[in-house]
């Protein structure tokens, strides 16, 4: 599992919490792609996937570049991250 990283995805807008599997030599946008689709499939509830979504690390506040790779950010196993919807002005 060195190519992976167990994160802790908190979904605000469904109030739910997941702990998943990320590879860390993807893109941003691709795992936040990949997060709404998957939340979507095992939940039932859809995800608009139409919005755009930010990932937010819960300790740090930071968010993440869709352009930044997973490997060249802070996320680490027992990361938590929330997924939220960009606000739009």
């Amino acid at each position: 599992m060195q190519n992976k990283v167990l994160i802790k995805l908190i979904i605000p807008e469904i109030s739910s919490s997941f702990d998943v599997f990320i590879p860390v030599n993807e893109l941003i946008w691709k795992i936040k792609r990949l997060l709404v689709k998957s939340v979507t499939d095992i939940t039932h509830i859809p995800l608009n996937p139409d919005l755009t979504y930010e990932l937010l690390n819960k300790d740090t506040g930071r968010v993440y570049q869709d352009n930044d790779a997973v490997i060249d950010t802070d996320i680490r196993n027992g990361s938590e991250l929330f997924l939220i919807v960009q606000n739009i002005r």
